[in-house]
């Protein structure tokens, strides 16, 4: 009896002081961390990269900062990394910049080296990099499949197996998220006119990084190394806020492009951001090989 009212008592204390953390207090968890974000340009990969910065770690971004050919939007410029590395060394971190294609193997793991050395090691990994080619007039071109799996899929794996011997000859630990999508789990080609290669592509890469992230999982967690994935849906980035989305994908799939539980259309970034940091500190410490969607319930439809 005195063992269970004991338990009980320090249960009590640790939710007193649970309750009593304010945002100020977990402001720092990742002072000292090391972060590689890839895509961190703009969109989910900056809001990743100064949430990070403002609670204490160093940050590298990496982009292709230049047009991809099989997607109609603009894609990221040297401007906007150049924008981002600017708030983040305003943040007063140590910021790397780095204009990279993450299609590319060796950009990749030349990327990598140099973070390592520059930084001294790595500890949070984002492979976050990625492009819509599913509308547009390319959208039925061989290169819209080929651009979608070599950044969303071949990227993500050149990227995990560039910083995994870092990772393990550091054996203290890090964190890997990888951003996936609800195509990772649920098909959305509703209409025969949808089963175009860039649509298709996306949805296999969001597929094929389960796997990848399964995989990593189970390899790096004995040097306590977590690997997850974030799951969102739409989110308020320039993939789907641009004349050529709205123009070319209708409402007309059953319940709405985005149809979800609780009737709420695209997110800000920052919301997928909270989860990211999530599965990035402490606090998701024996958390790995799981998916977090933040999906306002999407995939329960």
């Amino acid at each position: 009896m005195i063992g269970i009212i004991w338990i009980t008592t320090r249960v009590a204390r640790d939710r007193v002081d649970m309750r009593d953390t304010t945002v100020e207090d977990i402001m720092g968890r990742f002072d000292g961390k090391k972060a590689l974000i890839t895509g961190g340009a703009r969109g989910q990969g900056r809001s990743h990269a100064l949430r990070l910065a403002r609670e204490g770690a160093d940050v590298a971004i990496l982009d292709i900062a230049a047009q991809v050919d099989s997607v109609v939007y603009p894609t990221s410029t040297p401007e906007d990394l150049a924008a981002t590395e600017r708030e983040l060394k305003e943040l007063g971190v140590q910021v790397l910049a780095i204009q990279c294609d993450v299609r590319d193997q060796a950009a990749v793991e030349a990327a990598v080296a140099r973070v390592e050395e520059e930084f001294g090691g790595i500890d949070i990994v984002l492979a976050n990099a990625g492009v819509m080619a599913s509308y547009g007039e390319k959208k039925h071109d061989m290169a819209a499949w080929d651009d979608s799996v070599a950044i969303m899929l071949n990227g993500v794996y050149y990227t995990l197996r560039a910083v995994t011997p870092g990772l393990i000859e550091r054996d203290r630990g890090g964190a890997i998220v990888i951003t996936g999508s609800t195509s990772s789990y649920i098909g959305v080609a509703y209409k025969e006119e949808m089963l175009n290669p860039g649509q298709m592509g996306y949805g296999a890469a969001k597929s094929g990084v389960l796997s990848l992230m399964r995989n990593f999982a189970m390899v790096l967690g004995q040097h306590g190394v977590r690997v997850n994935t974030v799951i969102p849906a739409g989110v308020t980035t320039k993939m789907i806020k641009n004349e050529f989305f709205e123009k070319d994908l209708s409402d007309d799939a059953p319940g709405g492009w985005m149809a979800n539980v609780m009737g709420h259309g695209p997110v800000e970034p920052e919301e997928i951001t909270n989860a990211v940091t999530w599965l990035c500190s402490d606090e998701s410490r024996f958390v790995t090989g799981q998916s977090l969607a933040v999906d306002m319930g999407t995939m329960l439809l």
